[in-house]
């Protein structure tokens, strides 16, 4: 199964936790200090928020992946037309363990391309986000690498 992913910050965790329960019929499937995550079958989405940043809004969208196989075979499909591409392995992001494509659209919108195979008890590494997403370059932040 692939997921829709989107990651959005926000200011105020609870204010925003309540409205988002609210909008889904749900509680979070995981909540931290700084971080909530819903998982919602209908649609298949994968809704993350956290209060990490002073910007708000939306901080990356991305595909989560089921298996390796699917994660490869996406990348590989970015490869052949020679998308940005970064890979991240057995990243810690999120309160979980993945590993990870980062790309970008002809735009600049950030995509995350995941298969997250474990939890963590910690958010991860160094929230501030590094400067741009290039060819066969790690972005060494949780989260999204910075829009240019």
């Amino acid at each position: 199964m692939k997921r829709l992913h989107i990651h959005l910050r926000v200011k105020d965790l609870e204010q925003s936790i309540k409205y988002y329960t609210a909008l889904f019929g749900s509680e979070p499937a995981r909540k931290e200090q700084d971080y909530a995550k819903w998982m919602l079958d209908e649609p298949s989405a994968n809704i993350a928020i956290s209060s990490r940043s002073d910007e708000t809004g939306v901080d990356h969208v991305g595909i989560s992946l089921e298996n390796e196989e699917q994660l490869e075979s996406t990348a590989e499909r970015l490869r052949a037309i020679a998308a940005p591409l970064s890979i991240e392995s057995d990243a810690t992001c999120c309160y979980a363990k993945s590993d990870k494509y980062w790309s970008h659209d002809p735009q600049g919108a950030v995509w995350e391309l995941f298969h997250t195979f474990g939890s963590s008890d910690v958010f991860g590494n160094d929230p501030e986000l590094v400067s741009d997403v290039k060819q066969d370059q790690s972005p060494s932040a949780c989260c999204a690498p910075a829009k240019t």
